[in-house]
């Protein structure tokens, strides 16, 4: 059976909702969402999904950014999220 993926931003909401439906009151702690809810997600038996996590689009991003300039000589080209 192949290992299922999940994007963290998908638990924070199915967790919330859930929460909300309970008559809780869910609220964001300190720091990104995406550390708890991958934590839950491994907890829970399935691995994370790294595309979910914007932090590691923006690394890429910029890693692929420094190879440019590094190669190329191109300037850091504007950003666009």
């Amino acid at each position: 059976m192949p290992e299922e993926t999940y994007n963290p931003w998908t638990v924070v909401n199915v967790v919330f909702h859930h929460l909300v439906d309970q008559g809780l009151h869910p609220t964001f702690g300190d720091g990104h969402p995406g550390d708890p809810a991958a934590e839950l997600l491994r907890t829970l038996g399935i691995t994370p999904e790294a595309e979910g996590d914007v932090r590691q689009k923006t690394a890429v991003q910029d890693h692929l950014a420094e190879l440019r300039r590094s190669v190329f000589g191109e300037p850091e080209p504007p950003v666009s999220y």
